[in-house]
């Protein structure tokens, strides 16, 4: 069987993809074409799920709520782990997946694969590793002979909604552990990028979950309002743009989990603690890897001026041969952006800040949605390229004389999801730890770094909450006290 997948993985996608819905695929009527982000023509088809396609989801989560909490923690472990061989045996299919529907570079694209993988094996690890806590009561004669206990249930059915830029990473962080906590959950994909989240349907779909336990449905935002303010949804996540807070507004009681992106920043000390060609090494997979399509992309750099000259030498020339083209070619490095538009509106923006005296340093001219690897300096603070979240192929840099300087440059931000800092002094890595207003930091590497079971989330415009799958365990579990007297006592 493996061997076959990996045949077709090789020769293309399959002509079209249902959508799921209480665990079973369903061929819609209306039909939702797939584009190659590269070609710009037509890859498959998927079946696009309307209004009632939702609301018949929310219903069947609804109600196996109760099957799924019994649903035994060993068998939950037992879907991951075949997820993780059917994964396994499908990486090729997947990969290719990402780098037609996402324009990723295969490279990358194999990368999340393997964290797709490395994801559903954590999560199978924690699924039969959900305690609860015991608690002393008898703290005075009157709660003499009462034992106290807690521990973690399902809070039921959950909505999940995902972005394009990782249709792979960013489902299985939402996916697996509900799974493993025991929450049914129906997960809307972005309508750019469905197929990898239609494949990890299919892939459920050959498991023993309870009916209703899961629905993957592409669908439109409109349609989608259901899986924000319906009442009998008990938790949505959701990762995307700042539309996340206006989620946030109509969902209700229900618990929220947001990631809203960033603008992430990077310190290189005076004495980066490592050699500036690592450094620079480091910066160019933190700022153009994915093209720049993450969350943690390196968008700002701010270098001591003691290093900074060498480091812009290094780092221009090392952008400069970034090569540029087909997703598919082994070679490249930065593949398309989502849509022409996306490049369009960053293209305004970089033609903004050297009209307000920034200098590029390595870029060129767009092509379509091909946004050549860019480097800029002296960006205009006050400017959208400095100010938002440029999600795109383009760093900035700019000197520093004191390290509580950059340190409020990084902060002077709507967004704190991760910071990079670049140092070999001790006192300067403890001094980030405690001042920069982000989610993480990250000392001897850039902000892009992350592992698929530490906290992961932000501060400010960036989101609230945090994902890595024992956190959204947290998240999807609520504590449940039992209290015993002893009338002996």
């Amino acid at each position: 069987m493996a061997k076959s997948k990996n045949k077709r993985a090789r020769q293309g996608l399959k002509s079209s993809y249902p959508y799921y819905l209480a665990n079973s695929p369903v061929a819609a009527n209306t039909d939702l074409p797939v584009l190659d982000k590269y070609s710009g023509q037509r890859a498959t088809r998927v079946a696009f799920a309307d209004a009632t396609a939702v609301r018949k989801a929310i219903v069947a989560g609804y109600q196996a709520r109760e099957a799924t909490a019994a649903f035994p923690p060993d068998a939950r472990r037992d879907v991951l782990e075949h997820c993780v061989r059917r994964f396994t045996e499908r990486f090729d299919e997947l990969a290719l997946a990402l780098c037609i529907e996402a324009g990723k570079p295969i490279r990358d694209a194999r990368g999340e694969v393997t964290r797709l993988i490395d994801t559903f094996r954590i999560a199978a690890g924690e699924a039969t590793r959900i305690g609860g806590e015991l608690i002393e009561m008898q703290i005075s004669p009157r709660t003499r002979g009462y034992r106290g206990m807690v521990k973690r249930v399902p809070v039921g059915l959950c909505s999940f909604i995902t972005p394009f830029n990782f249709p792979l990473n960013l489902v299985a962080h939402k996916v697996a552990p509900a799974i493993a906590a025991g929450c049914p959950f129906v997960l809307k994909p972005s309508e750019k990028t469905p197929i990898g989240a239609l494949i990890i349907g299919e892939v459920l779909a050959e498991t023993d979950l309870p009916k209703g336990a899961f629905s993957v449905l592409a669908c439109s935002n409109d349609d989608a309002a259901q899986l924000v303010e319906d009442e009998r949804i008990a938790l949505l996540s959701f990762t995307g743009g700042l539309v996340g807070w206006d989620l946030k507004a109509r969902a209700g009681r229900k618990r929220v989990t947001l990631e809203l992106g960033g603008n992430a920043a990077c310190i290189v000390d005076e004495d980066p603690g490592v050699s500036l060609d690592h450094v620079v090494e480091r910066l160019v997979f933190g700022a153009y890897y994915q093209s720049g399509q993450s969350c943690i992309s390196v968008q700002r750099i701010y270098a001591h001026a003691a290093v900074y000259e060498k480091l812009r030498k290094k780092l221009k020339a090392a952008v400069s041969q970034l090569h540029m083209g087909d997703p598919r070619d082994e070679s490249t490095f930065i593949g398309p952006m989502i849509d022409e538009n996306a490049a369009k509106r960053v293209d305004a923006w970089v033609a903004a800040a050297r009209k307000g005296g920034a200098k590029r340093l390595a870029g060129g001219d767009r092509v379509g949605n091909m946004v050549p690897a860019t480097l800029l300096e002296n960006v205009p603070h006050d400017g959208d390229l400095y100010r938002k979240e440029a999600f795109a192929p383009v760093a900035l840099m700019e000197p520093f004389d004191d390290f509580e300087q950059a340190l409020d440059l990084v902060n002077d931000s709507d967004f704190g999801l991760q910071a990079g800092v670049f140092t070999g002094r001790l006192e300067h890595a403890m001094r980030a730890w405690d001042r920069l207003e982000v989610g993480g930091v990250i000392v001897g590497d850039v902000p892009s770094f992350r592992v698929d079971n530490m906290p992961y989330g932000g501060v400010k415009h960036s989101g609230v909450g945090r994902e890595g799958v024992r956190s959204a365990i947290e998240d999807m579990t609520e504590p449940r006290l039992l209290v015993i007297r002893d009338p002996a006592r």
